[in-house]
């Protein structure tokens, strides 16, 4: 038995350092390498190569080294009944949420704009926002999802969710499923997107939506690319019904050099790192996962293949 690491972004090395150091017994590869795919049971996997995975005769577990999944599920040679699992790391969360903060308040203190400015040797002082102006909604109210609205509940922001299901949080009223979508959107200034994505929410971020926002709402995209239909954030940008967005995530990254998100005065953008896996802080999950595994235990964080989350 042992467990092989696909990703193709050059930190197979960390990763198979760290993982060594937590099970010096278990036998650990590269993908790279020549290696026994037959002895295969666990692959830890970050954006692998598409139809990879099915040259593991007994693989039983695939494990995303992140928070997303969606990757996996987008393999059309996704070898079928074999358990998916997904990082839930506390680490994870609070970066997470410290960058969306961030970002709201460099929308609300119009600290981009500054920046263009000094570019420009342009003395411009303009008028800020207080957190009392800003009504937060946040799109997908996971872990999170909960952990950035009581975080920005701490600031004293008004915030409020949209999910799938119903949730209980002090302060935070949360509007469930498509029915309650419009009244969600009416009220949201700033508009945070942390869905999982599914085919459900793929394209969700798209004009019917940002109509339904106040005028000169803000976006913030830190969830998947796929969530935005990009020219139709840019013809409310143009129109002047957003107000801006901030996106952190791409239908292809790097985000190429074409594209007019970056040329675009309004939108900020940030290469996906709002929250980034690190090896120490989720490799112990993902050892545990492999021991449950060949013990027959039932396995962390699991992924619904259905729900696709």
């Amino acid at each position: 038995m042992g467990i092989v690491i696909i990703r193709q972004d050059g930190k197979i090395p960390k990763w198979k350092e760290v993982l060594e150091a937590i099970s010096p017994s278990t036998k650990i590869y590269s993908y790279l390498e020549e290696h026994p795919k037959e002895k295969i049971t666990m692959a830890v996997v970050w954006k692998h190569p598409e139809g990879v995975l099915q040259h593991y005769p007994n693989l039983k577990c695939i494990a995303s080294a992140g928070a997303g999944v969606d990757f996996i599920f987008d393999d059309p040679d996704l070898p079928k009944n074999i358990a998916v699992t997904r990082v839930v790391d506390p680490l994870l969360v609070s970066d997470m949420s410290e960058f969306v903060i961030a970002l709201v308040f460099n929308h609300l203190k119009n600290l981009g704009t500054y920046k263009a400015d000094q570019i420009n040797n342009d003395w411009n002082p303009t008028a800020y926002k207080p957190i009392n102006d800003a009504t937060i909604g946040i799109m997908g109210m996971g872990k999170l999802g909960i952990y950035t609205a009581r975080d920005l509940r701490q600031f004293g922001f008004r915030v409020q969710g949209w999910a799938n299901s119903p949730k209980q949080l002090d302060g935070i009223k949360t509007f469930v499923g498509s029915k309650e979508l419009s009244v969600f959107l009416k009220n949201t200034s700033i508009l945070v997107c942390l869905l999982p994505l599914t085919m459900e929410t793929t394209g969700i971020l798209n004009r019917t939506l940002f109509q339904q926002l106040p005028k000169e709402a803000f976006i913030i995209n830190v969830a998947r690319g796929a969530h935005l239909v990009d020219a139709d954030l840019l013809e409310q940008l143009d129109k002047g019904h957003l107000s801006g967005a901030s996106l952190d995530v791409f239908h292809n990254e790097p985000l190429p050099k074409e594209h007019p998100f970056w040329n675009h005065p309004k939108v900020h953008i940030t290469p996906h790192i709002a929250s980034v896996s690190h090896p120490g802080s989720v490799v112990p999950q993902i050892m545990e996962n492999y021991t449950r595994l060949q013990t027959g235990q039932p396995l962390l964080n699991r992924v619904d293949i259905l729900k696709g989350y």
